[in-house]
């Protein structure tokens, strides 16, 4: 009896994309998808977890993606209380060329949310919430959107600040790219030198005490260089700069109906007035709150997010 042949759910969303991958110079420090194909070969995710009292680590589960130059270390907190309060199994993810996941091309939201779905198929997770936050949000709308992701896999959406639309990337993300490059070309040995550079392209202590977060010290066990260099590969990241910005659809080309919540700061343009029809084409189910706060809702207003969050996933 012949058996029909079917690939992993990973290789069934990453080939269904109507995107071709964009061509890249692989390096061996790289794994990398082939591309003459539609395949994209996913990393296997680095990740925090937090197991309810009761063991269950796969049903329900809370899945967390990251912003751009984030890691899975932002959300320590906001997972454990999480999982305490809802009682779910919790998973916080290093996106790929972030915290300590592979550094890998191409550098696309398709396959990031490659990435991510091999990472749920691996963990056999189910009826789970998606929560992204900025480029983490677009990875997690573009899992969505995927016309072949199965309706078992994805219960909620949380979507915090970002929109799903093809636009230029926030020129202050190219300034902390050019900030980073410039402090690994300077050759500076102490958090301090670092920390005085990153002042110059960003006034927000908050927001510089989160991108010294990717710096790796000299002569430990990530760096055995002598002077400062950055987990994030930058090259990598300045070259992705245009595809960070877009988006994997346009309206009118799949929608996903399933519980969807957009959490917009109040302070921050990332999602405005304009956005708000494409929002609902994409994600007809879709409600939004509003925290007063800028970009970084989670960590400028924590225990209201998390309450708008556990409220939404419990009023299921």
């Amino acid at each position: 009896m012949l058996q029909t042949f079917r690939p992993p759910l990973y290789q069934r969303l990453a080939s269904s994309t109507r995107r071709p991958p964009p061509s890249y110079n692989s390096g061996t420090q790289y794994y990398s998808s082939h591309t003459q194909s539609q395949q994209i070969e996913p990393v296997a995710l680095s990740f925090l977890e937090q197991i309810p009292e009761n063991g269950n680590n796969t049903e329900g589960a809370l899945v967390i993606l990251h912003g751009l130059f984030g890691s899975k270390r932002n959300w320590s907190s906001l997972s454990k209380a999480f999982s305490r309060d809802l009682g779910i199994p919790v998973y916080a993810l290093d996106l790929r060329n972030h915290g300590s996941s592979p550094h890998a091309l191409p550098m696309t939201y398709t396959s990031m949310a490659t990435d991510v779905m091999h990472f749920i198929e691996k963990k056999s997770l189910s009826k789970i919430s998606l929560l992204g936050h900025s480029m983490g949000g677009k990875v997690a709308m573009a899992l969505a959107l995927n016309p072949s992701l199965p309706p078992t896999v994805l219960q909620n959406l949380i979507v915090a600040d970002i929109a799903p639309v093809r636009a230029h990337l926030s020129p202050e993300f190219i300034w902390y790219i050019s900030a980073m490059k410039k402090i690994e070309s300077m050759k500076l040995r102490t958090r301090k030198e670092a920390r005085q550079v990153l002042t110059e392209y960003e006034k927000d202590p908050n927001v510089v005490l989160f991108l010294l977060t990717n710096i790796l010290m000299p002569h430990s066990e990530l760096n055995r260089g002598e002077y400062i260099r950055f987990r994030i590969p930058l090259r990598t990241m300045d070259d992705a700069i245009p595809e960070l910005g877009s988006f994997p659809y346009a309206p009118g080309e799949t929608e996903w109906e399933g519980r969807t919540l957009f959490i917009k700061g109040k302070k921050s343009a990332f999602i405005n007035h304009h956005y708000h029809q494409t929002m609902e084409d994409f994600f007809p189910r879709m409600t939004m709150e509003m925290l007063d706060a800028g970009h970084w809702v989670h960590g400028e207003r924590p225990h209201e997010f998390k309450q708008l969050v556990e409220t939404f996933i419990n009023s299921q």
